[in-house]
């Protein structure tokens, strides 16, 4: 423990520093050299500083150490003589933990240092458990995170495995995503909604849209013409797959955050705007939010791409097609804003291109 007395009288500091004798206490009799004393020895865990003194008084200490936040956890003990209660208010303002009226009292200024010094240790083991406690939490947090990105590429991968989606096809419409929730941040109504942390999310949901496809049987997935109504039927059916396969945990899985956004996508990237998409045939705003992102995105995509069903659109032919579902197939919105940054998506299918 490292005790600081401030104070111009020489008495004073002669009777204070008798009774605290056991913690080797530093001396200084203005606040100009308190302030000096306090710079060389940063660790410095009490001051028992005197009001009124020359060339730099009390409260001026008080308020140079309140503009060092390094200096926040000294404890300080204001002298004040029997008159002075303003000067006590005034101390206690400043951020002084109590005050000693004089002439002193030996036996409770002893008392009172003992028992701010077991305040200050009480203090300290909490700010050291806080701090194990906050490093735990951040060592788990990003264990978690880490095992939830892995499983995100495991079930990706799983696409990939079976020459549904490239590798590219993850990073370009994460990237689409996140250029469109940019934008659609600056205006309303979707300042309010597009948090950055809802927009991180809908980020790092994006590769799992089309999850759903796992259970599709190859036939159909890979047939590289037109499917036959009931192959269709049973194509749309990798959005509820998705959504089951999301959902697996009932309860539990609904009251994550995550699992919730990824399932929304997963389950709604197929509705349309004006009602005639699939799998509930949802209409406009009944559309879930990331699920009208994730339309748009994922209709550009499949268009200036190659599929095994088709062969790939120019940018500026899958914009005019876009175009012409506004309001039909996606959200007016939403396409005004894609259509403002068409640029930087088509800059990331070409950074991207299909491998």
């Amino acid at each position: 423990m490292k005790i600081l007395i401030v104070d111009d009288s020489r008495a004073d500091v002669a009777l204070i520093s008798s009774i605290l004798t056991a913690y080797n206490p530093l001396i200084a009799y203005d606040g100009v050299d308190a302030l000096a004393l306090i710079e060389e020895n940063p660790d410095t865990d009490m001051l028992i500083l005197d009001i009124n003194m020359p060339r730099m008084n009390g409260f001026e200490v008080l308020e140079a150490l309140r503009n060092h936040p390094e200096y926040k956890n000294i404890a300080t003990l204001v002298l004040t003589n029997y008159d002075e209660i303003d000067n006590e208010m005034r101390g206690l303002d400043l951020g002084a933990v109590d005050y000693i009226r004089k002439p002193l009292n030996m036996r409770s200024l002893l008392k009172r240092v003992e028992l701010h010094i077991k305040l200050k240790n009480a203090r300290d083991e909490l700010e050291q458990q806080n701090n194990i406690l906050e490093k735990t939490v951040r060592e788990r947090t990003r264990e978690s995170v880490l095992t939830r990105d892995v499983t995100i590429h495991a079930l990706v991968g799983l696409l990939e495995i079976r020459n549904i989606e490239s590798s590219n096809h993850t990073k370009r419409t994460q990237l689409m995503m996140r250029a469109l929730c940019n934008n659609l941040r600056m205006q309303e109504p979707f300042s309010s909604i597009l948090t950055e942390a809802y927009s991180i999310e809908l980020f790092d949901t994006t590769p799992l849209h089309d999850i759903g496809k796992v259970g599709i049987p190859d036939h159909i997935l890979l047939k590289p013409g037109k499917l036959t109504p009931e192959e269709f039927e049973i194509m749309k059916k990798h959005t509820t797959y998705g959504v089951d396969a999301l959902c697996c945990m009932g309860k539990e899985s609904d009251s994550l955050s995550f699992i919730r956004t990824a399932s929304e996508i997963a389950g709604s990237h197929h509705e349309k705007f004006d009602g005639t998409g699939y799998p509930l045939g949802l209409k406009g705003k009944e559309i879930p939010l990331s699920g009208r992102l994730m339309a748009i995105i994922d209709v550009y995509d499949a268009l200036v791409n190659k599929r095994v069903y088709k062969p790939a659109f120019t940018h500026e032919e899958a914009m005019k097609i876009i175009y012409d579902d506004r309001g039909k197939h996606f959200d007016p919105d939403i396409t005004d804003a894609f259509f403002k940054i068409q640029a930087e998506f088509k800059s990331i299918t070409d950074n991207f291109a299909q491998q």
